[in-house]
């Protein structure tokens, strides 16, 4: 039986196109996604939406929130606790206004997609409910792009809780996609008091589901997923609570994972390293195997 793995019909022309030299691949824009957990009775959840299926990039698969680096969110100076811009730096493998960037969009996103706000009016507490209307027209600002994140929390005083992110893993888009991502991957706990919603207009429906039901559903192809989100529900199966998990994110590897594609025997060869499970073997003038 098939997986749900997320194949568009053009990447084996575009995997040729991109090894016989006439593709140039675009320049991956930054990105930042947030899997955001909370504990149910002895199992670990993970919040979920699927693309809408007239989405241009990844419709109708399952993802997490997750969007774009806002560049007016580099050098602007915040109120934020946790680990340093400088630890973040380092963690990240950017520079200081790259990493607050990069950070400021994991927060963000998860606030426009899920209703959700990792941030607080001190440094050690976390805003309540954000439903009111108040909330609703600064979230709509900020999906609208008409006021940048750093605004937003300067106009609210709050601080941004780094403290509560924790960075898990980094994928970048492959070269011969004509829309590329280079994603950082985030693990978060919903915070007490907030609760998720579908405040995305990207997203068709939304769900609370264990990471190994997930995955056992994309092994059955009820679910379509990229590799980056299999793969990471994969990871997050073996934890028990979300505080294992962000106990667990300061040690993990953020070496960025890219797509390979490579002409072997006749045939192109599209691998993820690491991650065996999604080779795809693209005979000449055929389907992937």
């Amino acid at each position: 039986m098939a997986n749900g793995q997320w194949y568009p019909p053009e990447w084996p022309e575009r995997i040729r196109a991109l090894a016989e030299g006439r593709l140039t691949p675009v320049t991956p824009k930054r990105a930042a996604t947030v899997m955001l957990l909370k504990d149910t009775g002895g199992a670990t959840a993970v919040h979920m939406l699927r693309r809408r299926a007239s989405m241009a990039f990844a419709g109708g698969a399952y993802a997490y929130p997750g969007g774009g680096v806002d560049p007016r969110d580099d050098d602007r100076q915040i109120r934020w606790t946790g680990p340093t811009r400088a630890w973040w730096a380092s963690r990240l493998g950017v520079d200081e206004t790259s990493a607050q960037a990069i950070v400021c969009a994991a927060v963000r996103e998860t606030y426009e997609e899920a209703g959700v706000l990792l941030a607080g009016a001190t440094p050690d507490t976390v805003v309540g409910d954000t439903t009111g209307d108040d909330w609703e027209a600064d979230r709509a600002a900020l999906v609208s792009r008409d006021v940048s994140f750093a605004e937003f929390l300067g106009r609210r005083g709050l601080v941004l809780r780094s403290d509560l992110l924790g960075a898990w893993t980094r994928w970048i888009t492959p070269e011969f996609e004509p829309r590329r991502y280079d994603t950082w991957f985030f693990v978060a706990a919903l915070p007490e008091g907030q609760r998720t919603r579908n405040a995305s207009t990207e997203a068709d429906r939304t769900v609370w589901i264990s990471p190994g039901d997930a995955a056992d559903a994309y092994d059955k192809g009820d679910l379509l997923m990229m590799p980056p989100t299999i793969a990471t529900l994969r990871q997050l199966r073996s934890y028990a609570t979300a505080d294992e998990a962000l106990a667990a994110a300061p040690g993990r590897d953020l070496a960025p994972v890219l797509a390979q594609a490579r002409l072997e025997d006749g045939e192109l060869v599209l691998t993820w390293p690491g991650h065996d499970e999604f080779t795809k073997h693209i005979p000449n003038g055929g389907a992937p195997a």
